[in-house]
């Protein structure tokens, strides 16, 4: 993919972002990687890595939100079964 035709990172969803890291990994592992375009597809793959990071993050905080809300509008006279239901971990 030329570098001109790459939608900023930020506009990839999750997917794309993914498939562009492993794409950028593929043409490294190449022994016949040029040079000159070494630290542009490395550069572009640690800006992927970020984003992807940051979705993952956001995508943990706003499960875990769920889930709490889940536990708190239970029912007040319900007791936990087990130690698993105290650590935060719910059992799907």
């Amino acid at each position: 993919m030329a570098a001109s035709k790459k939608k900023p990172a930020k506009n990839l969803s999750f997917g794309e972002a993914v498939n562009e890291v492993e794409e950028i990994l593929a043409g490294l592992e190449d022994d016949n990687i040029d040079i000159d375009k070494l630290g542009a597809e490395v550069r572009r793959a640690v800006e992927l890595i970020q984003i992807c990071r940051g979705k993952l993050e956001k995508t943990d905080a706003e499960v875990r939100q769920l889930v709490e809300g889940l536990q708190s509008s239970g029912s007040s006279d319900e007791t936990p079964a087990s130690d698993e239901a105290n650590t935060g971990n719910v059992p799907f």
